[in-house]
Formats: structure tokens, C-alpha cells, sequence
């Protein structure tokens, strides 16, 4: 009887180790860009998903935090060494995401030469122990088949000349859209192409997908999943003003079904990037994210003087970083307090009795 409730137990172990990496406390992520001397990537290494987690070399589960450029095109010069070590240093960032639109005017069909803006913020991250988003920004063109010859190319020019690098992060189709643009016809048959391209050059960087409606619909891939879903996630975005606990159920229930999430864009704002700062909202969706074990970056650095903007209108227009208190929006602080931090739910309840 003893030897059966012990094989019992012992395969019991063996499949709640599958569900979630090492099958340890999320509590234990410290959330720091540098601990004890080390880097984020000398500590974490070449990342892996195991069940719905994304997980450290070791097998731990880890929440990666960071920031996102704005669009490459328009504020393409925060993408330096300069500003990516300063959001490091004193903001905690342990991730940057290099947003590059594909379509619409200036994007990189009509300009190319923004390649550059992504190797700067890749190189930029190597040398700082930094993880990197490479985003493939699908938006204005809605479809994301519409530039997949250009998507075959750049990601395999990326995966040859970065896949030995444990820091990049592909991230293949930002916010596909519109009516008639559905997982199963457009997404799924676009993302197994440049997965094939990308597994041939990196067989082990983790590669994310977008989801229908602005990467909205995360039930989507559960019902349809992708022949090769090793080391995938699946995008969801939020802004903490438009979408709220539906959207959260939305998310409970695709990493049910086992779909690994990781919001690769997210703001303090309404979905048009103004409308104010939603304090109390967005620190739900923080609460949330860090309970779930699910990775960010919030968008977005800009100065342009948008709501979701870290920096204030016109602040640091030569890109330097080094910021004052006097450079950022109230969306910068209050997004630079909560990567440091220094700014929970618990804390900016007991703020507000002040």
C-alpha cells in the first residue's frame, strides 16, 4: 500500500512540474535588472517555456519588466546605448523592446535603413545583460501575410546574426487586425512560416506571436495551436483605461487552456494613448501580471507629449537619458516607481489617504 502512494505521489510531482517551471514561488523573482553584480542575463541565461511560464535557464520561473520604444521611425533615437543603460540603471528595466513598424508611412517596407535602430537596441542590450524584444509591429497593413516576404528576410538576417545570443526575443506580429484577419487563415499559416525561418538559424530563443484584434483574442491559438509551439508565447496587450477585468478573465482562461502569455505592450492610458493616467487600474493589472508570472513592457519612450509617454513634451531631445523628475510625464513616474520597486497597490492605497 505504502510503495503504491508513493509511485502515486511521485508521478503526481512529475506532472505538476510540467504545468509550471520548477514548480516554485513567483514571490522568489526579485524583479532587479542587476542582483549581487550580475545581470539579469548572467543570472537567467537562455531563457525556456515550460508550461505557461517562462522560465530561466534553470527552470525557475522568472517575470521579465521592462520598457518599449516608441515607433523606430518616429522616435527611433531613444534606441541608444545611452538610454537603454540609463533604464537600466535607474529604472530597473531588465527588458527593451525595439518597436519597428512594418507598413504605413515610414515604416520599414517603404524604409529599410531602421534595421540600424534594432541592431543599436540589440547591441545595446547584449552589452548591458539585457534581454530584447525584436518587434515585427503588424498594425496599419492589418494582415500580417501582406510583408511575410519581408518578414522571411529580416528574420533570418536577425536569427543568423543573433541566435547564439541568449538575450533577443523575437516578437513576429505585434497587433494583427481587422475583420477579416483570423488566427487560423492568417496568423497561424504567417507564424509557422517564420518560425520555420528563424528555428533554422535559433533553435532555442523564445519567439512571440500576436493574437486577433490588436492581440486582444489569446484564446485564439489554444483551439488551433501551431505545429512547432516549443519555446512560443502568445502576445496580449492592454491598456489599463479601456480594458479592465474582462480582459483579464480573457487571459486567466487561455493560460488554463495552456497557452504561455507575455504582454509585449501595455500603458497607463485609454487605448488611443491619452485620456489620463489610470492609477488604480493599471495597478490592478500589475497585481495580476506578477501573480500570473507574466512578462511586460509598457509603452512607450516618447517625448511627443501623448499621455503614455514616459518623458514630458519636448524633454531630452537629444536622447541622452539621464533624466530629472522634471523630464518625465506623470505616466514616467509613476511607471518609474513601479519598476524600482517602490510602488505596489498596498503602497499607493496608503498615498492616497495622505
Amino acid at each position: 500500500m505504502k510503495k503504491s502512494v508513493i509511485v502515486f505521489a511521485a508521478a503526481l510531482a512529475a506532472v505538476l512540474s510540467l504545468v509550471s517551471c520548477g514548480n516554485s514561488k513567483y514571490a522568489n523573482d526579485t524583479h532587479l535588472a542587476i542582483e549581487d553584480g550580475k545581470t539579469v542575463v548572467e543570472r537567467y541565461g537562455q531563457l525556456q517555456v515550460i508550461g505557461t511560464d517562462l522560465c530561466d535557464q534553470n527552470g525557475n520561473p522568472v517575470q521579465l519588466r521592462g520598457m518599449s520604444s516608441h515607433g523606430l521611425h518616429w522616435y527611433g533615437k531613444y534606441a541608444n546605448k545611452d538610454v537603454i543603460t540609463w533604464l537600466r540603471d535607474d529604472w530597473n528595466c531588465q527588458i527593451w523592446r525595439a518597436a519597428l513598424y512594418t507598413g504605413g508611412q515610414g515604416g520599414y517596407v517603404s524604409n529599410p535603413a531602421l534595421k540600424e535602430r534594432v541592431t543599436d537596441s540589440v547591441e545595446a542590450c547584449i552589452e548591458n545583460g539585457m534581454y530584447v524584444l525584436v518587434d515585427w509591429h503588424v498594425l496599419d497593413e492589418h494582415d500580417p501575410l501582406l510583408y511575410k516576404n519581408y518578414a522571411v528576410e529580416f528574420f533570418d538576417e536577425m536569427s543568423k546574426k543573433y541566435g547564439d545570443k541568449p538575450n533577443v526575443i523575437y516578437e513576429i506580429c505585434n497587433e494583427p487586425n481587422g475583420e477579416k484577419v483570423t488566427w487560423s487563415d492568417n496568423i497561424k499559416p504567417y507564424a509557422e512560416t517564420i518560425i520555420e525561418v528563424i528555428r533554422k538559424n535559433d533553435p532555442d530563443n523564445i519567439i512571440i506571436v500576436g493574437t486577433p484584434v490588436w492581440s486582444s483574442q489569446v484564446m485564439a491559438p489554444s483551439s488551433d495551436p501551431l505545429k512547432d509551439g516549443k519555446n512560443v508565447m502568445y502576445t496580449c496587450h492592454f491598456y489599463a483605461g479601456s480594458h479592465k477585468a474582462e480582459s483579464r478573465k480573457n487571459v486567466v482562461n487561455a493560460l488554463k487552456a495552456g497557452t504561455p502569455i507575455f504582454v509585449t505592450e501595455w500603458g497607463t492610458t485609454q487605448a488611443s494613448g491619452d485620456g489620463g493616467v489610470y492609477e488604480k487600474d493599471t495597478l490592478e493589472w500589475i497585481e495580476f501580471m506578477k501573480a500570473h508570472n507574466i512578462s511586460w513592457a509598457n509603452w512607450s519612450v516618447n517625448n511627443k507629449g501623448e499621455d503614455s509617454g514616459i518623458l514630458a513634451f519636448n524633454a531630452d531631445r537629444e536622447a541622452k537619458g539621464n533624466w530629472k523628475d522634471k523630464d518625465l510625464s506623470k505616466d514616467g513616474k509613476f511607471i518609474r516607481r513601479i519598476l524600482r520597486n517602490e510602488l505596489d497597490m498596498k503602497t499607493w492605497k496608503q498615498e492616497q489617504k495622505k
